[in-house]
């Protein structure tokens, strides 16, 4: 338990403002996602990724766990981008 919470302090100190600005792509890493854009969790779990209760996310990708759903991956992303307001307006 301790390794857990040793990890997630690490991961913590690893996020930087900047970090929350940049896009969400599928190679990366579920656990990480969710540290940088919380909100991130009740998205994924709408579209069937109980990401946050699974312990695969400590190690799995975005693209990994789309396969293990039957989910695109790069809808997924795009989706959860737009979510999070991180793609540029279209005007």
């Amino acid at each position: 338990m301790d390794e857990i919470k040793d990890k997630d302090a690490a991961i913590e100190e690893v996020i930087l403002e900047e970090d929350k600005k940049k896009l969400v792509t599928k190679d990366m890493n579920i656990h990480y996602i969710l540290k940088l854009h919380p909100e991130s969790s009740v998205i994924l779990m709408s579209i069937g990724m109980g990401c946050i209760s699974c312990f695969a996310a400590e190690f799995e990708t975005l693209a990994e766990a789309c396969v293990v759903h039957g989910l695109d991956a790069d809808d997924v992303t795009e989706y959860l981008n737009g979510e999070l307001g991180l793609l540029p307006n279209e005007e």
